[in-house]
C-alpha cells in the first residue's frame, strides 16, 4: 500500500481521511503562512497548499531518495483553508477580539469557504492541484453567546474562526456545497485527483 502523507498538524482533516478508510502519516510542513499574500481568499489557500506539499516533499527527499518513505513511494496531500467574507481574506484570527469582531459582522450573513488541496506522487512527481468553494450560511448569535463561544477556544486557531464539526456548528444555518470541505479537506475532491494520478481511493483503504 502507498505511504499516505498529510502535510498538515490538523487533527480534523487526518480524521476524515481516517474516515475515508486512509492512515495518513502527518508531517508539519513549517511553512510561515504568515509571509505569504494573495488577491484574493481562493488563490492564498491555493499558494499554501502547494508550499506545504512541496516543502514536505524537500524534506523526505533531503536523505537523497525523492520517492521513498519507510521504504514506499510516498503520496504527499497539502491542504489550505481561507474564509473569504465581504471582499475579506479571513485566516486565523489575531486574537479573541478579532475572533468576536467577526462574528458579530458575520452573523446573519454568509460568506465562502475556500479550501485548497495539492496532492504530489513522490514516485513522479506529478502534482494534482484543487480548490474547491462551499458557501456557509451563519445564524445570529447573541452577543453573549458570541463572547461564549470565542472563551471556548475554539475559533481562535482555524480559518473562518469557527468549526462546522465542533461548538461552533451551531451558529451555521445551512450549506451550499461539500460540507467536508468546510472541515477542511474535500474528500470527493481528493477521490478524483487520486483517480487523476492513477492510484484508486480504495486502494489506499486500511484493513482492519
Amino acid at each position: 500500500m502507498r505511504t499516505f502523507i498529510l502535510a498538515s498538524a490538523s487533527p480534523a482533516r487526518r480524521k476524515l481521511l481516517a474516515q475515508a478508510g486512509i492512515t495518513a502519516q502527518t508531517i508539519v510542513s513549517g511553512v510561515d503562512e504568515s509571509v505569504v499574500q494573495a488577491g484574493d481568499a481562493g488563490s492564498l489557500a491555493g499558494i499554501l497548499a502547494g508550499l506545504k506539499a512541496r516543502a514536505v516533499l524537500a524534506g523526505l527527499s533531503a536523505g537523497g531518495d525523492t520517492r521513498a518513505v519507510d521504504g514506499v513511494d510516498a503520496l504527499v496531500l497539502g491542504c489550505d483553508s481561507v474564509l473569504g467574507f465581504a471582499g475579506e481574506i479571513l485566516g486565523k484570527p489575531e486574537s479573541p477580539d478579532d475572533a468576536t469582531a467577526r462574528w458579530k459582522a458575520m452573523r446573519g450573513r454568509s460568506a465562502v469557504l475556500y479550501t485548497a488541496h495539492c496532492l504530489i506522487d513522490g514516485a513522479t512527481g506529478e502534482a494534482v492541484e484543487e480548490t474547491v468553494a462551499t458557501t456557509i450560511h451563519f445564524a445570529e448569535p447573541s452577543d453573549a453567546e458570541i463572547a461564549a463561544y470565542v472563551a471556548t477556544g475554539e475559533p481562535l486557531d482555524v480559518a473562518g474562526s469557527f468549526t462546522i464539526d465542533g461548538l461552533g456548528g451551531a451558529f451555521v444555518t445551512r450549506l451550499e456545497g461539500d460540507h467536508t470541505n468546510v472541515i477542511g479537506l474535500s474528500i470527493p475532491t481528493l477521490r478524483l485527483m487520486l483517480a487523476r494520478l492513477n492510484v484508486p481511493l480504495v486502494s489506499l483503504w486500511s484493513t482492519p
